[in-house]
């Protein structure tokens, strides 16, 4: 299965998700109780079924994965001591892409990955343009001295709206770290990690 590359705002509205974090996608800042379209009909009570495949699908949205690569993450998240559930959103947020993102480098997951993979991120000094890297705590990220006034990466750092305390960015020297794993409070509190944990229990054993 292919990335989803159409509107966020439609797959915003289809889940009553904000899958930017910041609720851009919902007009006024209220979420719409109607599925995207001109004559959109009012969200029916979904089955449990229904629920896990739903919880699934935004998260992943969220993070711009593919099918495959969602499912390999929680199968990996799944050999790893400790909550399943927090483990797999640790993962996530683990991958390079998601790390720019949050340093504040970009608006945008998309426009994170965007940068990763033309090569304009260092990891420890070296370039690295696969944005499924997972980071290691401690780990150094940086920019490359060409795109340092580069004029979206400009605007993304003076709004500031990404960054988090598990991740630390210098904007005068350009170069942050991955400081530790994200605690579960610290993310997205509307996630229910607990479905999507029963969704993949039913298929990888």
């Amino acid at each position: 299965m292919s990335r989803y590359t159409e509107s966020v705002f439609k797959k915003a509205r289809r889940y009553g998700f904000s899958i930017l974090e910041t609720g851009k996608e919902f007009s006024k800042g209220k979420k719409r109780t109607t599925a995207p379209g001109q004559h959109g009909s009012r969200r029916t009570k979904l089955s449990g079924y229904g629920q896990q495949m739903q919880e699934k699908q935004k998260v992943k949205f969220m993070y711009g994965l593919t099918e495959r690569q969602f499912r390999n993450t929680y199968a990996k998240a799944k050999k790893i001591h400790g909550i399943t559930g927090t483990n797999f959103l640790q993962q996530l947020e683990s991958r390079l892409d998601n790390i720019v993102y949050r340093m504040g480098l970009s608006l945008t997951r998309q426009g994170a990955r965007q940068l990763v993979s033309h090569g304009h991120i260092l990891v420890n000094g070296k370039k690295l343009d696969i944005p499924s890297y997972t980071v290691k705590v401690g780990e150094q990220i940086s920019v490359k001295e060409k795109m340092h006034k580069n004029d979206k990466l400009v605007e993304a750092l003076a709004s500031n709206a990404s960054t988090v305390e598990f991740v630390k960015f210098d904007k005068s020297k350009m170069i942050g770290s991955f400081v530790r794993l994200p605690e579960r409070k610290e993310l997205n509190q509307e996630i229910n990690e607990a479905l999507i944990v029963e969704w993949y229990n039913r298929l990888i054993k």
